[in-house]
């Protein structure tokens, strides 16, 4: 991760969060997956049928106790919440402990049904916390480690168990080890700072789905927040539906012993943790919409993959993980799952922190409880439609990885045709990091929030591409509006909500409907561009700032944020030696610095902001 990501786990309002979480997930797997060893080596007979009933009794408080965790992290102090969770985990652990030592089964699994339940508590809290304690710029970050955090923990518990449980006396150990880590996950908990309660008039219900509808219509609302959470539930069916099939996978098809499914499990938490890493790097202090599509596609073809990389014969010996990595035969697997963990970063990391950013504070935990709902009920979706393709239409293993790389290329086709945003982002950011060497000054003078309008010199038809692709807020272009009415441009103008505008005596509805939808979209808070100038220069420098500008102000007294784009004149798309869409390319590629200048006045008039953009461009063209 960046630097300034890494530093966050030395900070308080971070680092005992982070590790405090991170017990969690390692108690949790190792809990779980002792229970699920001792019923299948210990039980004479049922196992299949326990091992059901174990999975369904750890998801079944997810359903039940989501919202009311969602409630409480909104009513209460979120620090105190997590310790007395903490807590009832140090208690829950004292009794697993005993229950693992005396192989009491039924005492197993109602445990392993309040684990769910303290974990199903944390979920909301866990992800609500973070936005009152990152400044908005760290909040990728936060959420990367969080995921990269998570993943690991629960390979490190699900490898402990079966390290540990080997060893003479391992049940003993493991039952030692639980309660201790429990114990210092509380510990870690005590340093973790107040956060304040965001609805402390929240009428309370203990009913398991109360304000369910409510916040469902609430999110309808909110497109980009509805399908985010519908777009992380899908990812949660899709990393559930590979991580159940990983041992018959390994035995079937790759003839490996447990040691391969082993390996298959690490390599996918590893690649996930590299994928949050990369989301962060890549976001670089915003939420990086254009990450969703990637990892979308990404997570298409690896999935899809698995289906060609699969070996055509199985050994008739069963392998260890060290022979199979030596002979090479399943190498194409091994890089199939780990790009999967790592478009799987790519994908969830923007998706969770546009959630927490969005949604408003005083109901952001229970958004979230919402969201921890649908996560499970997509995860028991996925039990069911792998009985219904493996079993009733007798598909072969690596036949269901085809088909389910075939609907993650459906349900991403769904979900970005809902929030055009994600694609508009995905192709602006692709051009801005292509065609151009990008470099930034000030992007601190962009506020992260709140209305504010960005004035810039017009050098080229990527202009607005530049800007757009290095400043990770949507921003509302408003541009000429003959070209946003140019074929097949106009389904991607549309997309980005750019603002058509021409002259008051050529068109007056189309200008007019100009300065509305701009005083709409500073009156809702969002982040609107113009080009002062109203066209192309055609001689490299800085031409007259038209008047409209002083408008928009007079009517939106909002912070004026000076823009300037060095670089740019004699590249493809300017107007250096004639216009740019009929003259031969001298260069596709060219290195531009964009700077930001610090925010003026709202009174400011249009030859004062020229003054300022031209002093910060100075001679570089």
């Amino acid at each position: 991760m960046a630097a300034s990501a890494l530093t966050l786990l030395s900070k308080r309002r971070f680092g005992p969060f982070f590790a405090t979480q991170a017990c969690g997930a390692f108690n949790d797997n190792l809990f779980k997956q002792a229970i699920l060893l001792l019923v299948t080596y210990r039980l004479a007979e049922g196992q299949a049928l326990m091992l059901n009933i174990a999975a369904g009794l750890f998801i079944l408080p997810f359903f039940l106790l989501s919202m009311t965790g969602g409630r409480l992290a909104d009513k209460y102090e979120k620090s105190g919440l997590i310790r007395a969770i903490k807590m009832a985990e140090v208690a829950i652990m004292l009794f697993g402990g005993w229950a693992l030592v005396s192989g009491s089964v039924p005492a197993l699994m109602a445990l392993l049904c309040l684990m769910g339940a303290q974990s199903a508590l944390f979920g909301p809290v866990k992800y609500a916390i973070l936005p009152q304690h990152l400044h908005v710029d760290e909040l990728v970050a936060g959420n990367a480690w969080v995921e990269a955090g998570t993943f690991l923990a629960i390979l490190l518990g699900t490898m402990s168990a079966g390290i540990l449980y080997g060893m003479q006396d391992g049940l003993w150990v493991i039952s030692v080890a639980v309660v201790v880590v429990a114990v210092l996950g509380y510990g870690f908990s005590r340093s973790i700072p107040s956060a304040p309660p965001n609805a402390p008039d929240l009428e309370l219900s203990w009913h398991p789905f109360a304000g369910f509808r409510s916040l469902l219509d609430d999110a309808r609302r909110q497109p980009a927040i509805l399908n985010s959470i519908l777009a992380i539930s899908w990812f949660w069916f899709l990393g559930a539906s590979y991580l159940t099939q990983f041992n018959l996978y390994t035995r079937d098809y790759l003839g490996g012993d447990p040691t391969v499914a082993t390996l298959m499990l690490t390599l996918f938490s590893i690649g996930i943790g590299l994928g949050s890493a990369l989301a962060s790097v890549l976001s670089r202090g915003g939420i990086e919409l254009a990450l969703v599509p990637i990892g979308a596609l990404g997570l298409t073809l690896a999935g899809g993959h698995l289906f060609w990389a699969t070996p055509d014969q199985v050994p008739h010996a069963l392998q260890t993980a060290g022979q199979l990595w030596v002979s090479g035969e399943a190498g194409a697997v091994w890089l199939d799952l780990a790009l999967i963990g790592v478009f799987g970063g790519l994908y969830i990391v923007p998706l969770y922190a546009l959630v927490q950013h969005r949604a408003e504070p005083r109901e952001r935990a229970r958004i979230i409880g919402l969201n921890n709902v649908l996560n499970a009920l997509f995860m028991v979706a996925s039990a069911l439609f792998a009985i219904l393709v493996l079993s009733g239409l007798e598909l072969s293993l690596p036949q269901y990885f085809l088909v389910l790389a075939l609907m993650n290329a459906v349900v991403a086709v769904y979900i970005f045709w809902q929030v055009p945003e994600f694609v508009a982002r995905f192709w602006v950011w692709l051009v801005g990091h292509t065609l151009y060497r990008v470099r930034h000054e000030g992007m601190e003078n962009v506020p992260q929030t709140g209305a504010a309008l960005l004035v810039c010199n017009h050098v080229s038809y990527m202009d607005a591409l530049i800007i757009g692709g290095s400043i990770t807020r949507p921003i509302r272009f408003v541009m000429d509006w003959d070209i946003y009415r140019a074929p097949v441009l106009n389904v991607f103008f549309r997309l980005v909500k750019a603002i058509p505008i021409c002259s008051e005596k050529r068109n007056p509805d189309v200008y007019h409907a100009a300065f509305e939808a701009i005083h709409k979209a500073l009156s809702d808070g969002e982040l609107v561009c113009i080009f002062p100038e109203g066209r192309l220069t055609t001689d490299g420098e800085i031409g007259v700032f038209r008047p409209g500008v002083e408008r928009i102000l007079a009517r939106d007294p909002v912070p004026v944020i000076p823009v300037a784009l060095c670089g740019l004149w004699g590249s493809f798309f300017s107007h250096k030696d004639g216009h740019a869409l009929t003259k031969r390319p001298r260069r596709f590629w060219s290195h531009v610095l964009l700077k930001i200048g610090e925010p003026m006045p709202p009174t400011s008039a249009a030859g004062a902001l020229r003054q300022r953009v031209a002093a910060l461009r100075g001679d570089a063209r």
